[in-house]
């Protein structure tokens, strides 16, 4: 099982706040890889809010008293209240991965209300963007490296992540059932196989569509074309790797879907400005500042 996550001063326990209008208090995601069944019961639920979202394959929540059964598949969010129980389980052999955030603070209600959270449901169809992905990883990251204002930059990135997902709901209202469910299961399948040669004209007519249908269609849906989403699927994952993994650039290249680690090297250099031994050693240097800043703190 892979888990990566953060927490509010390296603490798992759940707190409420009501000090600031947002607090974000821990962040993190789980992918089964080996581990057969991961399952979760609070009865009691937490003192804070919760939202989870099924980045690929599916989940399995149970809700209500009678603890209904709803198959939560990639591309929903799940939010859960404070107090409320909660009661769900992933299976590896459909390969979720799941990314979760817990926040409080005076004005929680009102932020989801304003982008259409409401109280009264527990599932929400947002849509699969690149960007969730980013930042759940910047928020992670935040929280353990623990830059100056830190704090501040989280409660801003989840608004930016509430935004996106109320925007890509509405998008995703206008198009019609069959697009999204063709768009939904190519999008299952990147995650999946991201890490082996995709052919995109291949995986069209696997779908029976015309390669220049399927890439129209999906970069309707997500504002990138096929081989642009897979590029950055590719590339946060790297981005991860080098953060939280001893991985060499080489080893990390071959686990991301890349032959040749000179190539991965110049690609993700053109992406985010920097190669990778660099990006690794300026978050080296970014936790030592870091580390130096609270030892010295009167």
């Amino acid at each position: 099982m892979y888990v990566h996550s953060g927490y509010l001063d390296n603490s798992r326990v759940d707190f409420k706040d009501h000090t600031r209008p947002l607090i974000v208090g821990s962040c993190g995601t789980y992918r089964l890889t080996k581990r057969p069944r991961l399952p979760t019961w609070r009865p009691r639920g937490r003192r804070d809010f919760q939202l989870l979202y099924v980045a690929s394959g599916k989940t399995h929540f149970f809700f209500g008293r009678e603890e209904r059964e709803e198959i939560v598949e990639a591309g929903n969010a799940v939010l859960y209240q404070p107090g409320e129980p909660q009661k769900y389980h992933y299976l590896a052999e459909e390969y979720p991965e799941v990314f979760w955030v817990h926040f409080t603070g005076y004005d929680v209600k009102n932020i989801l209300n304003y982008y259409q959270f409401s109280l009264d449901r527990h599932v929400f169809r947002v849509g699969s963007a690149p960007e969730y992905r980013w930042i759940f990883l910047r928020m992670i990251s935040e929280f353990q490296t623990r830059r100056p204002l830190y704090e501040e930059f989280l409660a801003s990135l989840l608004n930016d992540l509430l935004l996106l997902m109320n925007r890509q709901a509405l998008e995703e209202s206008r198009d019609g059932n069959q697009m999204r469910e063709e768009m939904e299961q190519a999008i299952s399948y990147f995650n999946e196989h991201y890490q082996q040669p995709i052919n995109i004209e291949e995986y069209a007519a696997s779908r029976h569509m015309s390669a220049e249908w399927f890439i129209r269609r999906f970069k309707r849906t997500m504002n990138l074309t096929p081989a642009q989403y897979l590029l950055s699927l590719r590339i946060a994952n790297a981005q991860s790797l080098l953060e939280h993994s001893d991985y060499n650039v080489s080893e990390i290249a071959s686990i991301v879907g890349y032959e040749s680690p000179l190539y991965f090297s110049r690609v993700f250099k053109k992406r985010l400005g920097v190669s990778p031994s660099q990006y690794r050693k300026q978050l080296s240097d970014n936790r030592t500042e870091s580390a130096d800043e609270t030892i010295t703190e009167p």
